[in-house]
């Protein structure tokens, strides 16, 4: 009681409300509008939290991240084009329900699914809190290198049909993440003579660069859009009625967005697939979905809106990112000498309750701007796309210079918005870059920590939780493997076919 107590004093500042209500309605906003995404709003919000309290700073990025979602149903719905990457999946029901004149209906159905999805994920990982803060502690270097070591391994894994690339992207931002000056020796590593180099590559920088300067060219080059949206009339409270009448599914669907978000690398493409595979298999009209079936938009805004919240534990409890928005978040962290890991349950529950509870009322905050602000959301889908783009360019470069006012990281940002910009040409993932970089730190520095007391290989895992991660990492690669050469075994019977057909 006296933790949830200064959990709420914390939440009862004033900055941190102000926070909370720039966060939701900011998140709602850019979600609203197709090309831009959470990813790129965050990258360039991100050098002006650095001047903010911990709990401030991440209030605002955890408000775009979780309400962004919300925003990115509304072009989806109403105009088939997904406001976020991750609305995608809510296109299928969604769409063809506004063809038959059922906009309003989607509407609110998917506000409902999202704040249902929302709200139990963080109910569900409050009453986890607990049990992370007797576990943590039980990882020492050694656990949370083979935990990053897991983590970018499925990753990679998480892009079927990219895997080798995905693989290669990684290893080159963990490559980037070692220029510069050696942390225990201070020796020079990667700098071939250049001073600018020493200080190695800021993750901010490479961040806005492959993330935000890199949609900025992606909007230029392509040609002028400004799509519209007719207006809905009416209430939208009906959807949350109507969510009652399928309990099962929206308590399904958010299950799996809470397991999948808590799997480093996962996320809520995997979660909005499963929970719309089940809910599909377990509909007593499963010929309906993607024709404008309620369960199937109900299963893919639950499950995706239950993610951000369980996103938080591997970055809270081990400090591990399993995905490049609480990559970005974990920056914000190390600049105010906040560590997450085991030490931040241990002594630092407050801070960790209090951020549920800012998700908790960020899902209140956002339902009710939706309630009352959706028409007007819709003029912001038909902001022109290259003003977008020149928009994004222009306050990408502002942030990267206010950083530390150092033209080159300007230079090396555009660098980094080339590379991204072609990655998206050749539909080859950004993310892995990130990643390997955030990892690739956290796993140098355990390794040197662990190797104190490791005499043989054996020795890095003679302690339980190590065995069951390396077990993991092993099983994890050999399913991997069997499914390739499945799959290869598959491709040859059915090439077969034919010929035999032939003679």
């Amino acid at each position: 009681m006296d933790t949830l107590l200064a959990s709420l004093q914390i939440l009862a500042r004033f900055d941190v409300v102000l926070a909370l209500l720039i966060g939701s309605v900011g998140g709602v906003v850019i979600g609203a509008i197709p090309g831009v995404g959470p990813a790129v709003a965050i990258a360039i919000l991100l050098p002006a939290t650095f001047s903010l309290d911990p709990i401030v700073g991440l209030t605002v990025l955890l408000g775009i991240y979780g309400s962004s979602m919300y925003g990115g149903a509304i072009p989806a719905i109403l105009i088939n084009t997904p406001g976020t990457a991750v609305n995608a999946l809510t296109t299928y029901d969604g769409y063809p329900m506004t063809k038959r004149g059922e906009g309003r209906r989607a509407l609110s159905l998917a506000y409902a699914a999202s704040f249902f999805g929302g709200i139990f994920s963080i109910l569900c990982l409050i009453m986890l809190s607990p049990v992370l803060a007797k576990i943590a502690p039980m990882f020492g270097s050694r656990e949370i290198f083979l935990a990053a070591l897991l983590g970018i391994i499925l990753v990679i894994l998480a892009h079927r049909g990219q895997v080798l690339a995905a693989g290669m992207l990684a290893c080159f931002g963990i490559w980037l993440n070692t220029i510069g000056l050696e942390p225990i020796q201070y020796s020079q590593r990667f700098t071939f003579g250049q001073s600018w180099l020493s200080g190695g590559i800021d993750l901010i920088v490479a961040v806005l660069g492959l993330f935000a300067i890199s949609q900025a060219f992606f909007l230029l080059v392509e040609r002028d859009q400004s799509p519209k949206a007719e207006a809905v009339s009416g209430g939208l409270f009906q959807g949350f009625k109507e969510l009652m009448k399928h309990p099962r599914v929206a308590a399904i669907s958010s299950s799996f967005g809470v397991a999948m978000g808590m799997i480093p690398g996962v996320g809520e493409f995997t979660a909005q697939f499963l929970a719309y595979t089940a809910a599909r298999r377990t509909s007593k009209t499963p010929e309906e979905f993607g024709k404008g079936a309620p369960e199937g938009l109900i299963a893919s805004e639950a499950a995706n809106n239950a993610v951000p919240g369980a996103a938080m534990i591997p970055l809270l409890a081990l400090g591990i990112p399993g995905e490049a928005l609480t990559a970005m978040m974990l920056s914000v962290f190390y600049v105010h000498n906040v560590v997450p890991g085991p030490g931040l349950f241990q002594n630092q529950m407050d801070f960790v309750i209090a951020l549920y509870l800012a998700l908790l009322a960020l899902n209140v905050l956002v339902v009710g701007f939706l309630l009352i602000s959706t028409n007007q959301l819709l003029k912001v889908i038909q902001i022109p796309t290259r003003l977008l783009g020149l928009s994004i360019l222009t306050l990408s470069f502002v942030g990267v210079y206010s950083l530390r006012n150092n033209p080159i990281d300007c230079a090396i940002a555009g660098a980094f918005g080339v590379l991204g910009f072609i990655l998206k040409r050749l539909n080859l993932p950004i993310v892995p870059i990130i990643l390997g970089m955030v990892l690739g730190g956290i796993m140098e520095a355990k390794l040197r920590t662990s190797m104190a007391r490791v005499k043989t290989p054996l020795d890095f895992i003679d302690r339980p939780i190590a065995f069951i991660l390396f077990l993991i990492i092993v099983a994890v690669i050999a399913l991997h493997g069997w499914s390739v050469w499945r799959n290869s075994q598959l491709q040859q019977g059915q090439g077969g076919k034919p010929k035999e057909a032939k003679s």
